[in-house]
């Protein structure tokens, strides 16, 4: 299967360039996918294509305040440092701008209380950062970071939580997981007061996010891996829900990613771990029987997780009507229903 056969055309203006409001206000696509037939609704109607027993899963990532602009001690050059995943103790994978000007040795300085040493190079042109500091470092980030927002938005965000789900519990994300970004805390009681069950899992989002399909060919194509963790509680219900004939339906492909890595056989097994799991179509689904999502990027591995789940030529042909009803697309844009 080719790069191409996942690429469209999108206007520029088409790409959110802010959040909706209220969050659950923004626009939705629902796609049947043993039909392909599209219907046009809004996310507060999601209660209605659930039903009682049904069990919703949800990443409960939290997205670090992961820019940091330094400089470097040897020259005086301005640095940016995106911090992507911890490693051990205080050495994090980062990704530097400009990377030319930044090799192993290099001292950034943030402040008088924090600075990094570079102290190795990865293997996908990011850097191993040693970061010294004084008082407590996440204190430090969320006074000096920044919340990392696609490349593709241009606005700054007034309001740095916005880019969080209502539900993100644990650091550790270099990017949202957008599908969560339209839940409100009254939409998800008036889920659960319908009888529809709440699990939790967490992906933390790192450098695959960024990295663009350069091959021609999508199987050559190598994902990053990401820790994830899925608790004993959310094993037994997403088993209970299995057993009792009801849908699981994961909010985001990363929540798809967890529990296709943590299922196996129809069911899932609780722990904690790093994936590379990369879906495209042809695979087949294990723990899965729906999907809330965002609009993704074109030739993205997030397009080719969706197209595997709900068949390329459903996907691409509602991307095509999105685009003529003129729907917002990416992290701050409307989102698709597939059942």
């Amino acid at each position: 299967m080719l790069l191409a056969d996942f690429d469209y055309e999108l206007p520029e203006e088409l790409i959110a360039q802010r959040p909706h409001e209220p969050r659950d206000g923004s626009r939705l696509i629902v796609l049947n996918k043993e039909t392909g037939k599209l219907a046009h609704r809004h996310f507060y109607d999601v209660p209605g294509f659930l039903e009682s027993g049904d069990t919703l899963i949800f990443n409960d990532t939290k997205v670090l305040p992961a820019r940091l602009i330094g400089i470097k001690r040897e020259t005086g050059a301005k640095i940016e440092v995106f911090l992507l995943n911890r490693k051990n103790g205080d050495d994090w994978e980062v990704l530097v701008k400009p990377g030319k000007r930044v090799r192993p040795g290099a001292v950034i300085r943030f402040s008088d209380e924090l600075s990094c040493e570079i102290i190795a190079a990865t293997d996908f042109g990011g850097r191993i950062a040693r970061f010294s500091y004084q008082g407590i470092f996440e204190e430090l980030l969320d006074r000096l970071g920044d919340t990392p927002l696609p490349p593709y938005i241009k606005e700054k965000l007034a309001d740095k939580d916005r880019y969080q789900t209502v539900y993100a519990r644990f650091s550790g994300s270099a990017a949202a997981p957008t599908a969560g970004l339209h839940f409100t805390p009254e939409l998800m009681q008036e889920i659960a007061d319908k009888g529809v069950h709440l699990g939790y899992v967490t992906l933390h989002v790192g450098l695959g996010t960024f990295r663009p399909v350069n091959v021609e060919q999508i199987t050559e194509h190598v994902m990053h891996s990401e820790y994830y963790s899925v608790p004993e509680a959310t094993a037994q219900l997403i088993n209970r829900t299995r057993e009792r004939g009801k849908r699981v339906i994961a909010v985001g492909t990363t929540a798809i990613r967890t529990l296709e890595t943590a299922g196996a056989g129809g069911k899932v097994a609780a722990g904690s771990g790093w994936t590379n799991i990369f879906i495209y179509p042809g695979y087949q689904f294990n723990m899965i029987d729906g999907l809330i999502t965002n609009f993704h990027l074109p030739k993205s591995t997030l397009l080719m997780l969706v197209s595997a789940f709900a068949g390329r030529d459903a996907v691409m042909d509602a991307y095509r009507e999105a685009i003529e009803r003129r729907y917002r697309f990416f992290s701050f844009g409307d989102a698709m229903l597939i059942i």
